[in-house]
Formats: C-alpha cells, structure tokens, sequence
C-alpha cells in the first residue's frame, strides 16, 4: 500500500516548482436566508482566470492572488449574484464567508461567464448535476422521486418502468456506489422498486458520475450517486406538509445551539385504504405500507470545525393470506454517521467520517401450519477521512483512506417449524455468517499545465481479508479547453469490487449481499471515456459522450444451484462489454428549463455456462434511448411539465417447442418449454408520457401548492414481461403489461 504514497510523492516533487508563495482566500458560501451551505457554488475573481467551487461542505478555497484589491463574483444557481471588493496586504491570507440571497426571480443568468473562465479544481468526466429544484417539480405517478429523474438521463436504464432500480452504460444495480452523507446504502428502492428510499425533500445536491469516476470513490465497478443531506434552517423554525395518492410526507427543520437540525419523513397508506375496500375472502388484497426517515444535526464548534450527525431509517412491510397460505416480507435500511471537517488553513482541509449501514429483509410463510424463513442482511461499520490540498492555483491533491468491516448473515429455514434453526448446514436449514474486511488507501492530484490543458491522476488500493486479494486501481483524466465554450475530456480507469449480489432483474425486493471468496476472482471493470462538453447558448449546456466499460468476473445467480458452500456455487461468472455514445442539452435555470438525452447502447455479455457459451445482450439492454424533461413557469402561481420516454424493446428468452410430461395417472400432464438462445429475442419499444401542473396559492397565510399529476398520459401499457402459457393443449404467448393511465393529486403546504 506505501506505493499509493510513493506514487503522489514523486508527482507531487515534479509539480511543486511550479507552487509559488502568494496570497490566498477561503471560506463558505451559504444561504443568507437559513444558513445551509451550498454545493457547487462559483467564487470567481474579476477580469482573472482565478476561482473556486465550492465543494460537498460549501468550502472554497482560492490561490494565487497578489497584493492588491480584487473584486469577488459569487454566484450559485438559483440565487442572486454577489459582487464584493476586498484589498489584500502583503502575504495576508484572508479567510472570507459569503452570504447568497434566493433569486426573486429565475432568471436566465447563472454567470456563463465564470463557467468560461472557471477551471474546476476537481473536474470530473461523465458528471450530471440537477438541481434539486427541478428534481421537486418531476413528479410521476405524484410523487418527486430521486431515482424516477436520475432515469431520465441518458445512459442511465431501468429493467422496467415500475423499477427505480439504475442500470448505467452497461453497470447492474449492485455496481452502482450510493453514498449518502459519505454512506453506504445497498438497496436504495421501497419494495417493488417504484419508489426510491430517498425523500427529495431532504436532499441538497444530487451527484452523478456515470463513469470514470476518480480515486477517492471505489468499491464499484460502474458508478457513483453522491447524495447530501439537508442541514436545516438555521435561522427559524419551518416544516413543510404533503398529502399524495401514494404517500404523505412531513419534514421541519430550525436552528439548534451554534447550527440546526433537520427530521423529514414519508408514508404509505395503502393498507388504510385496503380496508375500505369490499372484503374478498378467497381473492384478498394484499397489505402493503413503507416508510422512510431523514435526520440531520449539523453544529459549528468553531469557525474552523464543524460535526454532524445524520440517520437515515426505512422499512417496507408487505403480506397476504389467502387459501391457508400466509407470506409476510419486510425489508429496511439504516443508517448512521458522525461526520466532523475542519479547516487547517486556507490551503488545507480535511473531513473525518464514522458511520454504520445495515440493509436487512425478511421473508417468511405459513403454508397451513408448515412454517418457512429466509432472512439476510449486510452490516457495515466504515471510518473513512480525506485531506484536500489546495496548493496553488494550478495545484490541489486529495489524500485519504478507508475501512470497513462487513457481516454478512443468512438463516434459510425449510423444516416447517421456525423456532428451531441450527447453526451451520443441515437438512432444510442454513445458518451462516461470514465476516470480512476491506482497507483502501487513494491519493490524486490535480494540476493545470497551461491555461488550456489540465490533468487529473489519482490511485486506490484496496485489500479484502477474506479473499485475500490487493488491486491497484490507477485513474488518469484529462481536460483541453479549445475555446471558451469547447471543452475536450477524456477518461480511464481500473476499478475492482469484491460485493457480490444475488438478485432477479425484475424483483428488488429480496436481495442478498455476499462477499467474494478464495473460489472466485475480484470483479473489474476499465473505463474508457471522450467527453466534447459545449455551451451553445447562454443557459445551455451541450454534451457529447462516447464511452467503452470491460467487465471482468461478473456475475449472474444461478438458480439451478442444490447446494450452496463456497460463493461460486451460487453465481454464473463470466465477462461482458459495453459501449456507446450520448447526447445531452440541458437548462438547468430560468422560466423554461429541462433536457434532452439521447443514448445509443451496446452491451454484450458472456458466461461459460450460459447461453452455451454464447455472447448474448442482457435483458436490461436498450439500444434506442431517448428522455425528455421539460418544465415551465407560465407565471408567479403556475408551473407545468412534462416527461417523455422511447426506447428500444427489452430482451428476452423465447422458446423452440414444447414437451409434454405426466404421470401414468395423469390424463394430461404439464407442458414444459424449451428455451431459445438467451435473451434473443426483442419486446416492442417502450415509450410514455407524463405531465403534471401545480398551482401556487396561499392557506391562512401559509404557502400551499397543488398538484396534478397524470402518469402515462395516452394509456399505453408497456410491456413488463413476456411468458409462454402451457395450460392448454395449444401454447399461447401472454404478456404482463404495466399500469395504465394514473391521474393523480396532492397537495402541500409550507409553515
């Protein structure tokens, strides 16, 4: 692991000529209004190609600066542009807050010009940013979901449309890092997946990197979704209430001591209008309700250290019971992290963060009096720190490390009594436990060469007991700025995961989490990424990606399996590639704003024991992708949107003939299939319509908005998969198909 450090040593002795004494400014930008710092804020010297971003703790840090007077342009989306004048004295380094108002009015202005000059100290390839806003206003089927808007950008596929599950250029689900706050969490959907965990309502910024992410995030071998939660207000108390056809939500926040807390939570209820229906004994309705549970306490112990402590719980619950049969499923999330950051100097940063995230889910039965268990679950226990260097205003390095300890449990009961479960492996019962850990070094390092061309190279390494395997995992991104509105990025990068998940495309519901072991080798992929990122008009920004992943030791569950005592018994391993390209205009501010993506994908898989061996394309492969989100303030009062999806047919297996076995007793028997070349054949493309329009209004005084959402607008109901019926003498093909036209309504309001 020292090479990691040596590595960065010898970089840094090439760059640090080029470091020079000068005088410097740092600080926070935060709300004026409630104090909530803010992310990915521009902090930008007049008339110089001089500036900052602020990063995930609102910070800014810039070098370079003479003694003289400068003036300081401060601007963020969505607020009111800063303009202020500070003198420097000689090798004085200033330590500056700046305070941003909310724009009255969206306006079309959001400082093109310091996007132009800017250089991003931490560029990134592949990187998407929406703002939350704009996230609150998409609502489907009337709810504003985190992962429904994150479906929307191209590259980024569901295995359905009732799926809130993210599968991005090629990557599965499970090979997705979800962080949120810094942690962890391993299933990010309510049960069925139409709903993701996440209350919109408490998150800040929403980061996601599609590809060629760099050193400090790893674990994954695909993608990351950066969330950050909300502070809270620390200036008044305030709340904020919804009532929605599928859920109601509460969220209230306010100042505590020298910082503020935040608590938000959202629920179901269809279980209450579960019993409102008629009674059907021998058909009954299932009961289903979920909930989810945002808190935050942020404090500032001193102008240079600030702690917080943030939680996250949700837990789904569904059961039925029909005919002498009862199942019962429950699944949950928590979460916990203390997260303390401290400012050493104008030039040095550094964030410690203490956490803990467990994914657990329960299923059990009663088929009259025979009693059956599955329960699993993943607990992590992770410490993690960073240092950020801002050396100067060519150079800045981020160092750090990670740990985490795992448990992994299992308890399968099939012997018809679940008060008995044994230890270990025996007939009709699994109990086990497997333990693991994973220790990570990276370091990277930022350097601008010339006014035009910048590089970015980075290297994690990471060492799992259990496997007993080290990676090496180098990154390398580039940055040419051809003209002010041009910009050339480039990609690579070795990335490695030892998680492995067992799951059905189709069903989130019961995932299990397991370690990679000494019987099968650590999962990798390479990136390789070309970004051309435009700014054709004033507000626009367009996007042209081109990108290739290689996947190595993947996995996919075998469901043949008797016996399962080593991890490679369970799982299909083999190789797949992914490959294609994306475009993507975006208007992230102003009466209208939305975009446009298009993506054009390929993804080719192969395992030994699948398909005979035979490349096949996934069933969540889409050629064709096209998203469109469009949103538009007609005035103070009125807001209307709408989405619209195309894209090209899902795969799947179809069948050659048919046989018929029976019993000599048996008159007719059961038909049974013969399947055709693996995912072979195509659905028809999928495509829908959303709108939705919300009034702004007044309650006693109290800001209120109502809401109209109408989901799939023409009544077209996709496809959810293809089976063929061997119930009768002649074979039919029949087809689930997904929801229809939902009309929808809620309402909220603001005290």
């Amino acid at each position: 692991m020292k090479n990691c450090f040596l590595f960065s040593a010898f970089l840094l002795l090439i760059l640090l000529p080029s470091i020079a004494r000068a005088v410097s400014i740092s600080g926070f930008v935060s709300d004026e209004e409630t104090g909530e710092t803010l992310i990915g804020a521009t902090v930008r010297v007049k008339d110089e190609k001089l500036g900052a971003y602020t990063n995930k703790n609102g910070f800014y840090s810039i070098s370079g600066l003479e003694n003289s007077t400068y003036e300081f342009i401060v601007s963020c989306v969505g607020y009111e542009t800063k303009i202020e004048k500070l003198s420097f004295k000689k090798n004085q380094d200033i330590r500056k807050d700046f305070k941003l108002k909310i724009s009255s009015v969206e306006t079309e202005e959001i400082s093109v010009e310091a996007a132009k000059d800017l250089e991003n100290r931490e560029f990134m390839v592949s990187k998407v940013n929406i703002p939350v806003q704009q996230i609150k206003k998409l609502k489907i089927g009337g709810e504003s979901d985190l992962f429904r808007a994150l479906q929307y950008l191209p590259g980024v596929l569901t295995s359905s449309q009732i799926s809130s599950g993210l599968f991005v250029r090629g990557g599965s689900p499970d090979q997705n890092l979800v962080l949120l706050d810094g942690t962890s969490v391993y299933n990010p959907s309510h049960v069925f997946g139409f709903i993701s965990t996440f209350n919109s309502e408490a998150i800040k910024d929403v980061e996601l990197i599609k590809g060629g992410f760099p050193a400090e995030f790893g674990g994954r071998l695909s993608a990351v979704l950066n969330l950050t939660q909300k502070d809270g207000n620390k200036s008044k108390v305030e709340g904020l209430g919804s009532i929605g056809f599928i859920s109601s939500r509460l969220s209230l926040e306010g100042p505590l001591g020298n910082g503020s807390w935040f608590i938000g939570g959202r629920r179901t209820y269809l279980e209450i209008i579960k019993e409102l229906l008629p009674k059907n004994p021998e058909n009954p309705y299932p009961s289903f309700n979920f909930y989810d549970i945002n808190a935050k306490i942020s404090q500032n112990i001193t102008g240079d250290d600030k702690i917080s402590l943030s939680g996250f719980l949700s837990a789904d619950n569904f059961d039925i019971g029909s005919y002498g049969m009862n199942m019962d499923l429950e699944v949950g999330n928590r979460l916990g992290a203390a997260k303390w950051t401290h400012v050493f100097s104008s030039s040095l940063f550094s964030t410690l963060n203490l956490s803990a995230s467990q994914y657990l889910n329960t299923f059990k039965g009663d088929n009259s009096g025979y009693e059956f268990l599955i329960d699993n679950s993943i607990t992590d226990y992770t410490a993690k720190g960073s240092l950020d260097w801002f050396a100067s205003e060519k150079l800045s390095s981020k160092f750090g490390f990670e740990s985490t300890n795992f448990s992994f449990k299992y308890l399968q009961n099939f012997t018809g009594n679940t008060d008995s479960t044994k230890t270990g492996t025996s007939g009709g019962t699994i109990n086990l436990e497997i333990l693991d850990w994973n220790h990570s070094l990276f370091a990277q390092t930022n350097y601008r060469m010339t006014e035009l061309f910048s590089l970015q190279a980075g290297i994690r390494t990471n060492y799992w007991i259990l496997s007993e395997k080290l990676s090496w995992d180098p990154r390398l991104a580039i940055r040419y700025q051809f003209q002010d509105n041009i910009t050339l990025k480039a990609a690579w990068g070795v990335f490695h995961q030892s998680l492995r998940l067992a799951a059905q495309p189709d069903f989130s519901f019961f995932d299990t989490w397991l370690p990679t072991d000494t019987s099968i080798g650590i999962s990798s992929s390479t990136h390789y990424i070309l970004s051309l990122e435009t700014i054709p008009a004033e507000g626009y920004d367009l996007n042209f990606d081109l990108y290739y992943k290689r996947f190595l030791n993947i996995n996919e569950i075998n469901m043949n399996a008797l016996q399962i005592d080593i991890v490679k018994d369970l799982f299909y391993v083999g190789n797949a590639n992914a490959y294609g390209a994306e475009v993507f205009l975006q208007k992230k501010t102003g009466r209208f704003s939305g975009w446009i993506g298009y993506g054009l994908g390929f993804i080719f898989s192969k395992f030994k024991d699948i398909n005979f061996g035979k490349e096949f394309r996934p069933k969540y492969d889409r050629l064709h992708d096209l998203k469109v989100v469009l949103q538009y303030s007609i005035s103070s009062n009125w807001d209307i949107g709408t989405t619209f999806t195309f894209q090209s047919g899902q795969s799947y297996t179809g069948a050659t003939s048919r046989f018929q076995s029976k019993m000599p007793e048996d008159a007719y028997g059961k038909g049974k299939i013969v399947p055709s070349q693996r995912y072979g054949l195509r659905l028809p493309p999928s495509h829908q319509l959303n709108v939705n329009a919300s009034y702004m209004f007044n309650t006693f005084g109290l800001e209120s908005k109502l809401i109209l959402d109408i989901y799939n607008v023409y009544n077209r109901r996709d496809i959810w998969f293809r089976y063929y019926n061997v119930q009768e003498a002649e074979t039919k093909i029949e087809d689930v198909r997904l929801l229809p036209i939902i009309p929808s309504i809620s309402y909220e309001i603001k005290f």
